[in-house]
């Protein structure tokens, strides 16, 4: 965190992250919402694909489409109270870094994205993949993590953006989506392999590389850019 503007940065990071969950538990808004979209996705994955079950890449590429929809809904709502209850203004009056909002958010998206995966891919895998997800369970939480760190970075910063403007719900996956095309790609690649009955325990090490590569060249960006963004 930079130096030198009041609280300590993690004491502010924390407050504002358990404002947001606080917020959340009390009216559980995005979580759930996230949740159903997810399922009523795999539902229409389930019987618009006609097939008992799908592996491989095609399972690779319902679920990465599967979260990510859903994941669309929380960026859209990530920034709303602020923007709605005058925090924006608030914070830049604040003598804190005003990056450990983005981090706060960022962190916030991430334990949302977390929730939702821990009862969509076992829905998932109920409702369409033929092998289980036993023994490849180390592997695939290793790539869905870095995914989720793409979206939670991505999304923060996206959502600083959107929540400016008036037609928010538009502007997010506009901007949002082509950005995460690489991490999405590199995500979709690398749990493939962990999809087969009898494939690969553990994803390719170049998907994995790549991935990881993006959540610390993006994430340093988001962290140089979002004081400017946040005074705009």
């Amino acid at each position: 965190m930079r130096e030198g503007r009041g609280p300590g940065s993690w004491e502010t990071v924390l407050a504002v992250l358990r404002k947001d969950l606080l917020l959340e538990l009390r009216g559980l808004e995005v979580v759930p919402a996230m949740v159903l979209f997810a399922l009523a996705t795999l539902v229409v994955f389930h019987f618009g694909l006609n097939r008992d079950t799908v592996d491989g890449q095609l399972a690779a590429g319902v679920l990465t489409v599967t979260l990510l929809f859903a994941a669309m809904l929380g960026i859209n709502r990530l920034f709303v109270a602020e923007r709605e209850q005058g925090g924006f203004d608030a914070f830049l009056l604040a003598p804190v870094d005003r990056s450990t909002l983005l981090v706060a958010k960022a962190m916030a998206l991430f334990l949302f994205l977390a929730v939702l995966e821990v009862i969509a891919v076992p829905a998932f895998g109920l409702m369409l993949l033929g092998a289980p997800l036993g023994r490849v369970l180390p592997g695939l939480i290793a790539m869905l993590a870095l995914g989720d760190v793409a979206l939670a970075v991505i999304g923060t910063l996206v959502s600083a953006i959107a929540v400016h403007t008036r037609a928010r719900d538009l502007i997010g996956p506009i901007i949002g989506l082509p950005l995460l095309l690489p991490a999405l790609i590199a995500l979709a690649r690398g749990v493939g392999p962990l999809m087969g009955g009898h494939g690969s325990v553990w994803p390719p090490g170049r998907w994995v590389l790549i991935l990881a590569l993006y959540d610390v060249v993006f994430a340093l960006l988001a962290y140089a850019v979002f004081d400017f963004l946040l005074e705009d």
